[in-house]
């Protein structure tokens, strides 16, 4: 019976070893990815010896199980290392086309250097890990480093992306101040909460102009909803972080906020559509559908994000993966072309930037990562996003460039995106604005948004060779503004008088 037991807890260890060994890349272990690539390996090579000490020898299916173990491991971590030496072996004019629509994250700058060298990518997505045992300082310079990069290989520069929402998503703090979030603003009077949100949202653009960044991944636009919290939802936390349950104060305070991060020298992105307040289920881990009527969300969750990119046509807009059963049941939105070029494109008349969601979350493996990839692109997006595990890209990468050797990428949809990429500068850094006025919310469609007319001082065709100016230069406010100082109670003001850091309020 003891024997049997022992038999029972070999296989289950056994097989537990060799799904992780097999999966090594899968996002779900990026956080021990480091090590367990050797633990794994060891722990199955010590199994075999143990088994073979223990008299187990003579099961020849357990034996070959825990010999699965080592393979399974070795075997994708050499498919994946194969992958990878592929994609930066390309050279290929396609590569670098389809490579300036893929943003990624790192954790070595050392990842990122050659794929930023030859084209590969378009941006990098800065992170809590990019600077931790360090100084904002230091990634300030690592960005400029790789800026330098582009610029010496005759590239457009980086965007370079980051997640400083406020509140409980301040991904680069302490290192960088720590803000409140747009939602702690809702329940002031209309006017001052309209001028708090603008300084609210030019401080953050400030902060993250001093070390390079030039877009921030907000303002949360979803609703808030009173359905019952999921026990499940450790990271999605849409009750949390949105601003209210009334469209009209969202779209309100979020149009002030996303205008503020254009004062301060960095670009907003409003997310996440088509709304995750209506969705019961955390999308970074499972399947989210919407149901409701098209005129429901039109008039409510959607309502936000017409108003937003109306206001202020530097938004960038992000797409989630969460699906819209009233338009296209069969796919998440971050990959529906019903969604992405019927609804954005066509009826509301949106050319601005569209970023995905993170590409690595379950909904999206689920799916089927090279078919969402694919599906992306063709449907209208401008830039896909690997923020957690920016090793996904090679995968990716790779897929991207087969579908366009193999004509399943729409040429005409790509064209349309390199059009505003190349016109839209988003990599090229802003300095921030001393002052300036919330733009007036406009009401209807988008069709009168345009991008900036081709003349001579906007470039809209390919930026090879030319280097942009002042990348980095720190902007320090000599005064702070009447309504920073209104807010205060809200953020911290920061300012330099006599190379003194003062802080409002005292």
């Amino acid at each position: 019976m003891r024997a049997i037991t022992w038999a029972g807890v070999w296989w289950v260890g056994g097989l537990l070893l060799a799904f992780a060994g097999a999966n090594i890349h899968d996002p779900y272990m990026t956080p021990v990815k480091g090590w367990s690539l050797s633990l794994i390996v060891v722990a199955g090579l010590c199994g075999l010896l143990v088994l073979r000490r223990r008299g187990f020898g003579r099961r020849p299916a357990l034996v070959l199980l825990w010999l699965a173990v080592p393979l399974c491991t070795v075997g994708a971590e050499a498919v994946f290392q194969i992958r990878k030496v592929q994609v930066l072996a390309m050279r290929e004019p396609l590569a670098v086309d389809l490579g300036r629509h893929f943003i990624v994250g790192y954790r070595r700058v050392e990842e990122v250097e050659a794929l930023a060298a030859r084209g590969l990518i378009g941006g990098v997505f800065v992170s809590r890990h990019n600077l931790a045992g360090r100084t904002a300082e230091a990634l300030r310079d690592e960005i400029g480093h790789l800026q330098e990069i582009r610029r010496r290989a005759g590239l457009p520069p980086l965007v370079v992306a980051a997640d400083q929402e406020g509140g409980i998503v301040s991904r680069l703090s302490p290192w960088l101040p720590h803000r409140s979030a747009p939602a702690a603003l809702a329940g002031l009077p209309p006017g001052e909460r309209r001028a708090a949100a603008r300084a609210l949202g030019r401080a953050h653009g400030r902060d993250l102009q001093s070390i390079g960044v030039t877009v921030n991944l907000a303002p949360v636009l979803d609703l808030r909803r009173d359905h019952p919290p999921d026990p499940l939802d450790f990271h999605s936390l849409i009750a949390q972080r949105a601003i209210s349950d009334d469209p009209e104060v969202v779209a309100e305070v979020a149009a002030a906020y996303a205008g503020g991060v254009t004062d301060g020298g960095v670009r907003p992105t409003a997310k996440h559509f088509p709304g995750l307040g209506r969705a019961q289920s955390d999308t970074h881990h499972f399947r989210a559908v919407i149901g409701d009527p098209r005129e429901v969300l039109e008039a409510t969750d959607w309502l936000p994000f017409r108003r937003v990119l109306a206001a202020d046509p530097h938004t960038l807009l992000m797409v989630g993966h969460a699906i819209v059963a009233a338009v296209d049941p069969d796919r998440p939105a971050s990959h529906s072309r019903r969604l992405i070029d019927g609804v954005i494109r066509r009826d509301w008349g949106f050319d601005g930037l569209i970023v995905t969601d993170d590409m690595v979350m379950t909904p999206v493996y689920q799916y089927g990562l090279c078919r969402a990839v694919v599906e992306a692109l063709n449907a209208g997006v401008d830039l896909l996003l690997f923020a957690l595990d920016g090793s996904q890209f090679y995968r990716a990468m790779a897929c991207a460039v087969d579908a366009g050797k193999h004509g399943r990428l729409d040429q005409a949809m790509l064209a349309a995106s390199d059009r505003r990429l190349l016109a839209d500068d988003v990599g090229v850094p802003r300095a921030a604005a001393s002052s300036a006025s919330p733009p007036a919310l406009r009401s209807g469609g988008l069709g009168h948004l345009a991008r900036p007319q081709v003349d001579g001082t906007h470039p809209v065709g390919p930026l090879r060779g030319e280097r942009p100016a002042g990348i980095f230069r720190r902007q320090f406010a000599d005064r702070v503004e009447l309504h920073d100082l209104v807010v205060a109670q809200f953020l911290e003001v920061e300012t330099f008088r006599g190379g003194q850091r003062t802080r409002f309020p005292a």
